[in-house]
């Protein structure tokens, strides 16, 4: 059963996103010509007020003209600055009822400023692409910009019919009207704002191997200069679906794509049903395929089981991290004690300050947090045991289920599945910051 969490502000990203409701649908209508960089749209938003009567509310958007707001299809008194869309509706929405907020926007999108540089919208030399962790998602769309507030989407895009639009979800219709073409998706399944990813280029489409009955279909969408290398790349992601089905449980999403840009990009990013990467990934020798195997991974732990609040975010990290060991341990690669070795030594010649459980905001991205987060998961395992660790790690994903969860549930989840308590194992890798001993296989306390 997913577990929605309530919370307040995020503390990381306090201007972001409002506890006060949730939304169960987007409904986002757009029109985009890559030449001048236009984007033109409409959001319907299917929203439910929280525990107390909603006087005011707000969405995130960043700066585009403001051509309608609409609250219930009555007229709010709203105000736009600082990238927060606050709106005061004419009548105030009775707590646990549900509402509805329509927004028109239009301007040139471009990225939102972060810690990390530009995020979200990414205008590139020959159409455009949408990557938006953290807090990019309202670069594009007004949203209640949280990863815990889950919700569905209905998306349509126009753009010049030279141009093909891959989001995440099952496309519904492309029709094509004179020189546009309008591109539906649904994404039906509960999807955080920032795993909302786009990409619009020109791309060849490809099916990767053959899901056969049941099975997950898999599409890449590439340039086509980059075809023989994409394809020698990525020709082993199917085994990586199949391994991670094994370990992980079902695929949690109906379709699973890939996109490439032209241009490179510093890391590839995961949307829900959907990841991106950039040309710099595609090297025909599998230069990059531990990237492939943890950006299939934030399928199940991230994307299908979300983060209450940035503060979490190791839950997505370190499980991609370790996903990464897994498929070189199970395809003829190094262990997956090797690697949290080659980790271990890596961590203990650098600065012993991040602690998993509140790594900070400096921190969240920081190379520390995913290779610790690896080898905090490989601590379980090892104390565990691969029967009780494989258990554990696929009833996590089955109870949380398109919800949201925090460190303090993982580890009351694991504590279900130990012969004795783990809590000195817990308090060392996750809420202290000194690098504890490398964990062993068959070592119980593991610390």
């Amino acid at each position: 059963m997913a577990v929605q969490q309530t919370v307040g502000p995020d503390p990381y990203f306090p201007d972001n996103g409002d506890s006060r409701y949730r939304v169960h649908r987007y409904e986002l209508t757009l029109d985009y010509r890559p030449g001048p960089n236009r984007l033109a749209g409409t959001a319907r938003i299917n929203a439910i007020a929280g525990r107390a009567p909603l006087t005011e509310f707000q969405l995130n958007l960043a700066d585009f003209r403001i051509g309608r707001v609409r609250v219930d299809d009555r007229q709010p008194h709203y105000t736009h600055r600082g990238g927060r869309l606050r709106i005061r509706p004419a009548k105030p929405v009775r707590a646990g009822a549900a509402f509805t907020v329509e927004v028109h926007w239009s301007g040139n999108p471009k990225p939102v400023a972060s810690p990390w540089g530009g995020l979200g919208w990414e205008e590139l030399a020959d159409g455009a692409l949408v990557a938006s962790q953290p807090i990019g998602a309202p670069s594009w769309y007004p949203c209640n910009d949280r990863p815990a507030d889950k919700a569905s989407y209905l998306i349509s895009v126009t753009t010049p019919s030279a141009y093909a639009v891959v989001t995440g979800g099952r496309l519904l219709t492309r029709t094509t009207k004179a020189s546009t073409t309008t591109w539906v998706y649904e994404q039906s399944v509960p999807t955080s704002s920032y795993l909302v990813g786009l990409a619009i280029g020109k791309f060849q489409t490809v099916l990767l191997g053959d899901p056969g009955p049941g099975g997950v279909p898999q599409h890449g969408h590439i340039p086509a200069q980059l075809l023989p290398e994409f394809s020698r790349d990525f020709a082993r992601q199917p085994a990586m679906m199949e391994l991670f089905q094994e370990l992980f449980g079902p695929y949690p999403f109906e379709e699973y794509a890939v996109a490439v840009t032209e241009e490179e990009l510093d890391v590839p990013v995961e949307a829900q049903g959907l990841s991106l990467f950039g040309s710099n990934h595609v090297d025909g020798a599998r230069g990059s395929e531990r990237l492939v195997a943890h950006e299939l991974a934030h399928q199940w732990f991230g994307n299908c089981v979300s983060i209450a609040d940035w503060r979490q975010i190791w839950l997505n990290e370190g499980f991609a991290k370790y996903a990464e060991w897994l498929w070189s341990e199970r395809s003829g690669g190094r262990s997956a004690q090797q690697l949290a070795a080659s980790a271990h030594r890596l961590l203990s010649a650098l600065p012993q300050d991040l602690r998993l459980a509140d790594p900070g905001r400096k921190s969240m991205f920081d190379d520390r947090l995913y290779e610790r987060g690896g080898l905090t998961l490989h601590a379980v395992r090892c104390a565990l045991g691969d029967d009780a660790f494989f258990l554990m790690v696929r009833s996590w994903v089955r109870l949380h289920r398109n919800g949201s969860v925090t460190t303090a549930a993982f580890v009351a989840h694991v504590a279900r599945f130990a012969d004795e308590p783990l809590d000195g194992l817990f308090e060392a890798w996750v809420y202290g910051a000194a690098l504890p001993p490398l964990p062993m296989p068959g070592t119980r306390a593991a610390v």
